[in-house]
């Protein structure tokens, strides 16, 4: 007898807001951001902002050339910082980022001065990543779940990779 197909499982319904719920009362009243990038043809960055949870969001991309994911990843949080900083003019707010590696390597240079990563600071020569970080809370939030502000992170950063840089 043959077996029967399994239905792949239904996907997970999107939160209402920009974040998960659990999440939405420790950041309620904070400016959010959202970093994600992708490669198809090329790389895509993306940042989504959001002034507060109920805010419409302000959508940022740009395409680059293809590199290592993790490489990627830490780009579209450094675009993800200046689009904050330019938006949110020097404010407070928080940077959620699905890719861990990118999130503890922007904290180790927060907490250390940008300058002790020589390699960082290579990869970008026309920032001041201490000033870029300074207004910004760090947070690594799992990628492909419910999360909305991911969600449009990823799909926008989908969308860059498309374009020609």
């Amino acid at each position: 007898m043959p077996r029967r197909k399994r239905k792949p499982p239904a996907p997970l319904p999107l939160s209402i807001g920009p974040l998960p719920a659990k999440l939405s009362e420790q950041f309620a009243g904070q400016r959010l951001v959202f970093s994600d990038a992708s490669q198809l043809q090329h790389g895509g960055l993306a940042a989504v902002l959001f002034e507060h949870s109920e805010a419409a969001s302000h959508i940022a991309t740009r395409s680059v050339p293809a590199g290592p994911s993790n490489e990627l990843e830490l780009r579209a949080a450094v675009f993800a910082l200046r689009t904050a900083a330019q938006i949110f003019a020097g404010a407070p707010f928080a940077l959620f980022a699905d890719n861990s590696d990118a999130i503890e390597r922007l904290q180790q240079a927060q907490c250390h001065g940008s300058e002790q990563d020589g390699e960082l600071q290579a990869m970008f020569p026309h920032d001041d990543l201490n000033a870029l970080l300074a207004p910004a809370s760090l947070h690594w939030i799992k990628g492909h779940g419910r999360c909305r502000g991911n969600a449009l992170a990823d799909e926008q950063a989908r969308l860059a990779a498309r374009q020609t840089s």
